[in-house]
């Protein structure tokens, strides 16, 4: 069985009070809708799962703001933004799991395989009018320009990648492109809000940024390096252009293991507290395998 579709989260043991909680608000903001056609199928769409953006999300709020205990609202904000994140990657897989014809999804059939691609795309609008709503609550305009940055973005990628892959001369270059506007531009964002929920200076705020950006690159290398044998997906295309040969496996993890460690180096940035080494640890995409 393909390694995406085992039902399994290694954040678990680690983080499990973080992910609870984020698993608690996203259920209730889901519950507001609970007398809409597409509340059950929201449930479905949202269930498993690593968390990795919420996480980060929260994580750098906490990290930025470590000299200073957040306030009852600021933490509520955390939270909410948080859900938004998830829900804007949960949008994101609907579509991705469609133009990838992907059957199997965290261990279960895709959502369009469940309730049909006209059911599939009505969904994912519906998912983005659940963000808009909760972008409203948080009134901050700077994390609504983050969220609506992220959201053109992962489209542009996925829209870069449908044209590559009919590209028979794919370059490196070109799957990382793909990869920081697709995967990337989520981590980033993440990183960011939290950054500024946290009340973090420019210079934080930047860095903070950066770490989410080449932890995006480096999480999305890691992950179709496990996967490429099982995925007609952009990475695969460049595997095959590449004979399928070991050194292109071996300069790939070099590539990524070079992203993760400048992730890191970006964090040397912001100041030592319990949150910022959770977030040191999850360069280590080793333990993410699952």
């Amino acid at each position: 069985m393909n390694r995406r579709n085992i039902e399994a989260n290694p954040l678990l043991d680690q983080f499990s009070s973080y992910l609870s909680k984020i698993d608690e608000y996203l259920a209730r903001e889901l519950d507001l809708y609970s007398w809409s056609e597409f509340y059950t199928p929201l449930r479905y769409a949202s269930e498993g799962g690593k968390r990795i953006r919420p996480l980060i999300l929260i994580l750098s709020a906490e990290t930025i703001s470590s000299n200073k205990r957040l306030t009852t609202e600021a933490t509520e904000d955390m939270f909410l933004a948080s859900c938004a994140i998830e829900l804007l990657h949960t949008e994101s897989v609907i579509h991705d799991d469609i133009i990838d014809k992907e059957d199997y999804r965290r261990g279960k059939p895709s959502f369009h395989v469940k309730y049909g691609y006209n059911s599939s795309i009505l969904t994912a609008d519906f998912v983005l009018g659940i963000i808009l709503n909760i972008i409203t609550k948080l009134n901050n305009a700077k994390i609504s320009a983050e969220l609506s940055k992220a959201a053109t973005k992962m489209s542009e990628g996925e829209m870069m990648e449908i044209k590559l892959t009919k590209d028979l001369i794919l370059k490196d270059d070109d799957y990382i492109k793909v990869v920081e506007n697709k995967t990337a531009s989520l981590f980033e964002a993440a990183s960011k809000i939290g950054s500024l929920l946290g009340e973090g200076t420019e210079e934080e705020i930047s860095a903070m940024g950066n770490f989410g950006h080449l932890l995006g690159i480096a999480y999305q290398i890691h992950d179709d390096i496990m996967d490429w044998n099982n995925e007609d997906r952009l990475f695969n295309i460049l595997v095959r252009n590449n004979k399928e040969s070991v050194e292109f496996i071996d300069r790939m993890e070099n590539l990524y293991m070079s992203y993760s460690s400048k992730a890191k180096n970006e964090l040397k940035k912001i100041s030592d507290s319990a949150s910022k080494k959770h977030l040191e640890h999850l360069t280590d995409l080793n333990f993410l395998q699952f």
